[in-house]
């Protein structure tokens, strides 16, 4: 006996398997979820469109067709619940036989789901049916009737249903009973080993890892943009560029996104996405700011339940809007209503603004070309501190705040000739950000005069005035005066704002440490650079970067090699730990590193911290550093016997720096000049360094004793051994320079003794350059210390490279493993869930990897590690 379906027609296309796309990856992550979850009553794939539910479902379908029969049912908007009946019973025939369809009756008969689930249970094997797009059939009666079957239909049925919402079934009671298997949009995105093979599937070849890591950011795994960009990238002349290009990505979706996600929106998502497109993540209160709508709320909730690419952000009542989709809709709004998405820009302004949102109010306004207003929020709430200290903005309402760098960035576009002080002092700022301490200066008279004239004016205009005037102040005695104001306005905020703003004391204490590192006074700077490192908090990872990393350049002014690695090393790792963008960091902790191995002769080591060191801005815009880049780099020349290059690097043309700065290049002046043996150079570069300096007492003794005048450097040396202001670096070389006046006077033992006692006070730090730099007299006499010998073998000792002679810093337990998961292809999200660690954790572990092994790149860092069998 057959069913009579007279009343609705079956379709027999609509039991087809859905063919497989080109290029299909077999998903087998997916397909073993679906194995699993068909051995309960109900399975549930649900995503946003073209999130590849079919695609996955279809392949495993077409897997298990020789193991178990599977009816595949696929549904549309012009199915009613009388012809969605109909081909279920058609199907249920065509997977059971006659002994299940044979006696149901037809899709208009309102007991047939009892009927259905009576004849499930006599199933004798199991059978699955899939529904594809079961969202789309409207009517109450079919998610009451399914329910019915899923609840009575027998052990031997299961129900796969794939659709873009959630099916109208008491889901809760489910996943409480453990009677539903789920995949969702998270899990159907897609990992990077999946978009490699996608990517070499469409294009013939395995594509570059940054092409699959710039589309993986941009579509987010989205199955569909990925197809769509793979596509439209095989016709680009250049991949990279292509895949790098937001424009282009939001070309190649735009079309999709409108047609099958906008386009079936109802009226009221439309419009609020639309609007809420424009920010890209909205509030409720935010988005009825925005529509004028009180239901925002249940309209974002809508579009979450419909997989509309509008997702809540967990644990707050925020939602985000999926960047290509965002991009999709800023095109569709400023090509519809042009003039508007500037005013929904300056009504998120305000909004911010009263929710006391800083970042992201300076944001949108200048988004919306408003910078008067956009530069008045910056001072008044003092974001130049976050600014500068490249502190997280204060957390505000329910969702981590705007970072920093984004606002700075919009403040950065701000017109030159903005008005009103606060422009003013923006611009200081930005100079200041951008290392430009005279720029900064230069534009603090005027904010200063306007200042005067706006009534409006208050503490926290004050405050960014002298805060500015402290971090770039060219002299410690200016530094001085802007931090005793600054400690005078801060009492006079609100303190909700004091409380937001906990980098004014270590900005402070950086700002003043610096310029006493500037001025040359190197143990003042060291202790203040240090009390900096204190006040630092875990929300400026930026700012303590700096801090240690000028602290380390001061430890090696002074010889403290160990302290100087010790906080060179955490200065980067702070930046690291902290997920500092490469564009903010400092070159200071690099400079210290490669004067630290200067120090110790180990010269690669030193080249190659140098070049690093270039690798960031203000390695060569502050006076300090590229006074510092200078004199190491010659030092590296001289070492290597090219003093003309030395010399070159220290005569080229640089702007005026600090007294400090200056009087570091005429040392390192000095040095070269008597490397090469001109004591007249050396004595006139020596004119520009202070008198009180230990080492230029040092080197003149030594110009001295060069020239034959032993008693003249004596009476220096005699000098410079009685500054309390004497480094480490300049007590050994006085030691070897009395020890060569021993040397010279024929008294052996005693110069042997002077030897021995340098090389007992330089061990500690493996202090090795002045021996290097000694001359020949040095080895004569270090070969007949006898029975001492080996306490000169630390000098001339190798540092230790590896195999192709770079150094490489050792890599940590953590860090092994995850390159180790990465050697096997394996995305950051792969690595994060396989070691039970946050993505950011497995980001910082790769920039930690990246490093130290002197790479820049995942492939190269697993090829740098295998020659050197790390893994």
């Amino acid at each position: 006996m057959t069913v009579s379906l007279m009343r609705a027609p079956v379709l027999g296309a609509k039991f087809a398997l859905p063919d497989p796309p080109p290029g299909l990856v077999r998903r087998q992550r997916l397909t073993g979820r679906l194995d699993r979850g068909a051995q309960g009553p109900l399975t549930l794939v649900t995503g946003a469109a073209g999130s590849g539910k079919t695609a996955v479902v279809a392949s495993w379908a077409r897997s298990r067709a020789s193991s178990s029969p599977v009816v595949w049912l696929s549904l549309d908007e012009q199915d009613t619940p009388q012809s969605f009946w109909a081909h279920v019973v058609e199907g249920l025939r065509r997977g059971g036989g006659a002994a299940v369809g044979g006696h149901l009756g037809d899709g208009s008969d309102p007991g047939l789901p009892v009927r259905i689930a009576a004849a499930l249970e006599e199933l004798p094997a199991p059978l699955v049916l899939v529904l594809d797009g079961l969202d789309r059939v409207r009517g109450p009666d079919v998610a009451s009737g399914l329910r019915f079957v899923v609840e009575h239909a027998g052990p031997a049925f299961r129900l796969v249903v794939l659709g873009r919402s959630e099916p109208a079934l008491p889901l809760h009671r489910y996943r409480v009973e453990g009677r539903v298997a789920e995949i969702g949009g998270r899990e159907l995105a897609f990992t990077r080993s999946e978009a490699t093979r996608l990517l070499q599937a469409q294009g013939g070849r395995p594509p570059d890892e940054r092409v699959v890591d710039l589309l993986l950011e941009r579509t987010e795994g989205w199955a569909a943009g990925l197809r769509l960009c793979a596509l439209a990238m095989a016709r680009a002349e250049d991949p990279f560029a292509f895949a790098g290009s937001a424009a282009a990505a939001r070309q190649a979706v735009s079309d999709y996104l409108l047609t099958e996600v906008l386009a079936v929106q109802p009226a009221a998502s439309r419009d609020l996405l639309l609007r809420a497109g424009v920010l890209g993540r909205v509030h409720p209160d935010l988005a009825a700011a925005l529509t004028g709508r009180t239901d925002c709320e249940a309209v974002l909730h809508d579009l979450v339940r419909r997989h509309a690419f509008v997702e809540p952000v967990a644990g707050t009542r925020w939602f985000r809007v999926h960047p290509l989709f965002a991009a999709v809709l800023r095109g569709r709004l400023r090509s519809r209503q042009p003039a508007l998405e500037a005013l929904l820009h300056r009504r998120a302004a305000r909004w911010y603004a009263a929710h006391c949102r800083t970042a992201e109010a300076v944001e949108e306004a200048a988004a919306g070309g408003e910078w008067p207003y956009a530069a008045a929020q910056a001072v008044r709430h003092l974001a130049v501190g976050p600014l500068l200290a490249g502190a997280a903005a204060a957390p505000l309402t329910s969702v981590p705040a705007a970072d920093t760098a984004t606002a700075a960035a919009a403040l950065a576009r701000m017109p030159e000739h903005t008005p009103g002080a606060a422009a003013g002092l923006v611009a200081a700022a930005c100079c200041l950000a951008r290392d430009d301490a005279a720029g900064c200066r230069a534009r603090l008279p005027r904010a200063e005069q306007e200042l005067v004239h706006e009534p409006a004016a208050g503490p926290a205009e004050l405050l960014t005035l002298e805060l500015l005037r402290l971090l770039s102040a060219p002299d410690p005695a200016e530094a001085d005066r802007a931090a005793r104001r600054v400690a005078e306005l801060v009492p006079m905020l609100p303190d909700e704002e004091r409380a937001r703003h906990p980098e004014i004391e270590p900005l402070c204490l950086y700002g003043r440490a610096r310029a006493l590192l500037g001025d040359g006074r190197i143990g003042a700077a060291r202790e203040g650079l240090a009390e900096a490192v204190r006040a630092c908090g875990d929300g400026a990872p930026a700012l303590l970067s700096r801090c240690l990393g000028r602290l380390a350049l001061a430890d090696a002014a002074v010889g403290a090699l160990s302290a100087a690695e010790e906080h060179g090393t955490a200065a980067l790792d702070a930046a690291d730990g902290g997920g500092v963008p490469e564009e903010d960091r400092s070159g200071a902790a690099w400079l210290a590193l490669a004067s630290v191995a200067v120090e110790r002769g180990d010269l690669r080591t030193a080249a190659a911290h140098l070049d690093r060191a270039a690798g960031h801005a203000d390695t060569l815009r502050d006076p300090v550093l590229a006074a510092e880049h200078s004199a190491v780099r010659a030092q590296l020349e001289v070492a290597g016997g090219h003093w003309h290059a030395a010399l070159a690097v220290l005569d080229a043309p640089r702007p005026p720096g600090p007294p400090g700065a200056a009087a570091r290049l005429a040392v390192a002046h000095a040095g070269a000049a008597l490397a090469h043996g001109d004591h007249g150079a050396a004595l006139t570069a020596l004119r520009a360094v202070p008198e009180a300096l230990p080492a230029r007492t040092v080197l003149l003794a030594q110009a001295h004793l060069a020239a034959g005048q032993s008693a003249q450097a004596l009476r220096l040396i005699a000098r410079a051994e009685g500054s309390a202001e004497a480094t480490l670096p300049d007590r050994v070389r006085l030691t070897l320079l009395r020890a060569h006046c021993a040397l010279l006077d024929g008294d052996e033992t005693a110069a042997r003794d002077r030897l021995l006692h340098a090389l007992d006070t330089a061990r500690p730090e493996l202090l090795r350059r002045p021996f290097a730099e000694a001359g020949p007299w040095l080895r004569h006499l270090a070969a007949g210390l006898n029975g001492h010998s080996s306490a000169y073998e630390w000098v001339t000792a190798a540092a230790p490279h590896a195999a192709d002679g770079m150094p490489v810093e050792e890599l940590s337990p953590r860090e092994k493993e995850v390159l180790a998961l990465v050697a096997r292809m394996m995305s950051t999200e792969e690595v994060a869930a396989e070691l039970q660690l946050s993505v950011n954790t497995v980001k910082t572990h790769m920039r930690g990897i990246f490093r130290k092994l002197g790479v820049s790149r995942r492939r190269d860092a697993v090829e740098r590690a295998r020659d050197l069998h790390v893994i």
